[in-house]
């Protein structure tokens, strides 16, 4: 009861066990044929005191008939010895303490004991406060255990993405607006968005940024100066640019895939693996490749050639290593080379669309802005049309290309830098927590005393 009241620790279940009274009569009450489903934790209670479980039927408490059915299941797990019963689980180094001071005051012990072999320890990404990028590795998949935790660089990476698609001062002074008052419950019916703040904040300060360097305020209204570029009018430079900060992405994304292929399974494996130490070897051969042939530095360019075969060829090593050789497995091995050489090509060309749609942001703002500017020349009529030409054409344009630029950056997350990350799946932490019951329990068993 104290462990489930701490709601830290996940206990270790047995794999088949006969319903327990509290869960037999639960089943009667609710009609249900399993107890691991609706009586979750989340509408389960347990009372101070043993229950008089046939009383709690007959009034029909189901919080407490399902809080009685969770106890009954997880002692079914603990290991008897005589009068010794022992539990395992997992709980977070960090709560072990407190966890250790809850038992110890009911005159039990915890005891840490090192991971079994074999075994996969559930995945707790670090929550991070009230600000956190999490919601956006979860969404995707949960890492494995031994992986590293990419919540803050892909959350940083996913706003600086929507900030080069989205550049635009007055938009994204809007959009941390909009945060603002999503943040303190406004509107009422948006409040379970309210975890997505950390994503919308970030994305509204890193659209003013790359506005400011764009010289954009609700489109080239030239109450700006331009910082850096104006993407109308270099596109070719935003489209440079857009292709080199994605390889700087690809990159790390290659060099945290091969920490996590050597936490997974040693330098036996990640040394050949696509994702592992060989992918990143050929991805920064290439790349050294690339910018040495583009800047006429020819010992560069050679450096990155015998780089980008060396990785490749140990790619091939891993890729060969995994089929049944002869013939078919050099034909296997070849095959899936060409895959690795395309996707590594596409997947930093595809970068481009953050120029791509910053250029339509800036071009769909400039129209609204050349509207405007139109009307207003022609008379009281003509600037009330300019004053509604510039609401409604900034309102469409805002949410059309903030839904763009959202979706694009997801994408952009999850099929390019993501996939070079996980490579296995892990489980999620998920504690087993079951309040107490209020003070005025009700249906405790009352046993009368005799006379005297």
């Amino acid at each position: 009861m104290r462990i489930a009241e701490a709601g830290c620790v996940e206990l270790d279940r047995a794999e088949e066990t006969a319903p327990g009274a509290a869960a037999v009569r639960l089943q009667r009450l609710r009609g249900r044929v399993t107890t691991t489903g609706p009586e979750s934790a989340a509408s389960a209670v347990l009372a101070a005191a043993a229950p008089d479980l046939e009383l709690l039927e007959e009034r029909g408490d189901v919080e407490l008939l399902a809080g009685e059915a969770q106890l009954e299941e997880r002692a079914e797990g603990a290991v008897r010895r005589g009068e010794v019963a022992a539990l395992a689980g997992w709980c977070p180094a960090a709560e072990v303490p407190r966890v250790a001071g809850r038992l110890a005051a009911a005159g039990g012990a915890l005891v840490p004991l090192p991971s079994p072999r074999g075994a996969d320890p559930p995945t707790l990404l670090r929550p991070g406060g009230p600000a956190s990028f999490t919601p956006l590795v979860t969404t995707y998949g949960t890492p494995a255990y031994a992986d590293l935790d990419p919540s803050w660089p892909a959350g940083l990476a996913y706003v600086a993405m929507f900030g080069i698609m989205f550049g635009d001062v007055g938009h994204g002074a809007l959009l941390v607006l909009g945060t603002l008052a999503l943040r303190l419950g406004r509107p009422r019916r948006l409040a379970r968005l309210g975890r997505l703040w950390p994503f919308l904040a970030g994305a509204g300060v890193a659209s003013m940024l790359a506005g400011a360097a764009y010289g954009e305020f609700f489109g080239p209204t030239g109450l700006l100066p331009v910082l850096w570029l104006s993407p109308l009018d270099s596109p070719a430079r935003l489209l440079a640019a857009a292709v080199v900060f994605g390889a700087g992405l690809l990159a790390v994304a290659h060099a945290a895939g091969a920490v996590n292929r050597v936490r997974e399974a040693g330098w036996g494996t990640a040394l050949y693996a696509s994702s592992g130490c060989a992918g990143l070897l050929f991805y920064l051969g290439l790349a050294l490749a690339t910018a040495g042939l583009l800047l006429h530095r020819p010992p560069a360019a050679v450096v990155g050639v015998t780089l980008a075969v060396t990785g490749l060829a140990l790619v091939a090593f891993g890729l060969f290593r995994a089929t049944a050789g002869g013939g078919a497995g050099c034909a296997e091995t070849a095959v899936q080379l060409f895959d690795v050489v395309v996707r590594t090509g596409t997947n930093t060309l595809s970068f481009a669309r953050l120029a791509a749609f910053g250029l339509t942001h800036a071009a769909l703002a400039d129209l609204v802005w050349r509207g405007t500017t139109g009307l207003a020349g022609h008379g009281g009529a003509g600037v009330v049309g300019a004053v509604v030409l510039f609401a409604v054409g900034t309102a469409l344009s805002f949410g059309l290309e903030a839904l763009v630029a959202g979706v694009q950056a997801l994408r952009l997350e999850y099929y390019e830098l993501f996939s070079r990350l996980f490579e296995t799946e892990g489980r999620p932490f998920r504690p087993w927590h079951v309040p107490p019951a209020e003070p005025a329990d009700r249906a405790t068993k009352v046993v009368p005393c005799s006379p005297g």
